[in-house]
């Protein structure tokens, strides 16, 4: 007789059941993808690209779908320009990366809001931007911090929804955006050019002849001063002879009374 052969259980039926066993880990929720790219502020604004903050503007009408509530979290992300593709959304609210991780994770979460802020409809009279990093006055540790931008850039933002549950949805990334940078006053020597030292030598020229001017002016002055006969002075007194006119002078009466 031949041996037996004895069928090993398939991996995914349970031993002695019929039923398949459930996966111990289930995939990671994918947000739903909103077709939006963040722009900066298109609003004449003084400021709207300083050296440590960045205006954008808001994203209204953009939340409406049916799968976000009114109480899902809507944060900005801000990413370095070359970090976006190691970008993963946080599963937990416990776990959004803040400014001080920047440095090590290029991107943080931050201007926490709902899309009860973000209404669609028509465009309002109000100023409706998002500044960047104009809060000089939370840690960057703390959630939720909009931390001065710590660097020109590049960088690129993007807005995620989150739920209890993890990440809902998300905006495309914008374009690249770099910070203004503080130009030096002082120029390197030698990078002057030949009209440039020409226009400074003719401006010092004109004046040392200035000045040698009033200095003579004033060497005259001094000069003329003394060789000249002095004037009284206002407070000496001046006398002066009374006399009476003849026919002006009439001697007492005698006798009168």
């Amino acid at each position: 007789m031949g041996a037996s052969r004895t069928m090993a259980p398939h991996p995914d039926k349970a031993v002695g059941l019929g039923h398949p066993v459930e996966p111990l880990f289930s995939a990671l929720p994918t947000p739903e993808r909103i077709n939006y790219v963040p722009q900066l502020s298109s609003a004449t604004l003084a400021g709207r690209l300083t050296q440590s903050t960045l205006t954008l503007d808001q994203p209204r009408g953009q939340f409406s779908h049916l799968n976000i509530s009114d109480f899902d979290a809507i944060w900005l992300v801000v990413a370095h320009s070359n970090a976006t593709q190691n970008f993963t959304a946080p599963q937990r609210m416990e776990d959004t990366p803040v400014p001080a991780d920047l440095p090590q994770r290029g991107y943080y979460l931050t201007l926490r809001a709902n899309r009860a802020l973000y209404p669609g409809g028509p465009p309002s009279h109000q100023l409706q931007v998002l500044r960047v990093g104009n809060d000089t006055r939370c840690s960057p540790r703390t959630r939720c911090c909009n931390h001065p931008l710590p660097g020109p850039g590049p960088y690129r933002v993007k807005f995620l929804v989150m739920s209890d549950r993890g990440p809902v949805a998300e905006t495309e990334w914008s374009s690249e955006t770099r910070l203004q940078q503080a130009e030096a006053l002082l120029v390197a020597p030698g990078s002057q050019s030949a009209g440039a030292v020409v226009i400074i030598a003719i401006l010092s020229v004109l004046l040392a002849v200035l000045l040698t001017a009033l200095l003579a002016l004033l060497i005259y002055t001094c000069y003329d001063t003394r060789g000249s006969t002095p004037i009284s002075d206002p407070g000496e007194l001046v006398r002066v002879r009374r006399y009476n006119t003849h026919h002006t002078f009439s001697p007492p009466a005698e006798g009168g009374s």
